[in-house]
């Protein structure tokens, strides 16, 4: 499986796959706050449809909130379709 990255540049992060100018696929964040995290954007590369590397990103954005103690706002469409058929995560869900 490719590596994934971490980048945060202020109140905005991103966790992906490939290099800071060529991304395979991604999700970014903004932090709302010090205590929410909301994901607007998931995006994976058609090469790599299909490997559940949108969970992935996603699995890493859930334990960086389970590390800080934060809630997620999912608004992107891919994360919000996860967190609705995963209850094993609502625990970083916002309500």
């Amino acid at each position: 499986m490719l590596e994934i990255k971490h980048k945060l540049n202020g109140h905005k992060g991103e966790f992906f796959i490939g290099e800071d100018n060529h991304h395979l696929a991604e999700m970014s964040y903004s932090w709302a706050g010090d205590d929410k995290i909301i994901i607007d954007h998931t995006v994976v590369n058609d090469d790599l449809r299909g490997q559940g590397v949108g969970r992935k990103l996603l699995d890493n954005v859930i334990e960086l909130a389970r590390e800080k103690h934060v809630k997620i706002i999912p608004l992107c469409p891919f994360s919000k379709a996860e967190f609705a058929k995963d209850l094993s995560i609502h625990d970083v869900l916002k309500d």
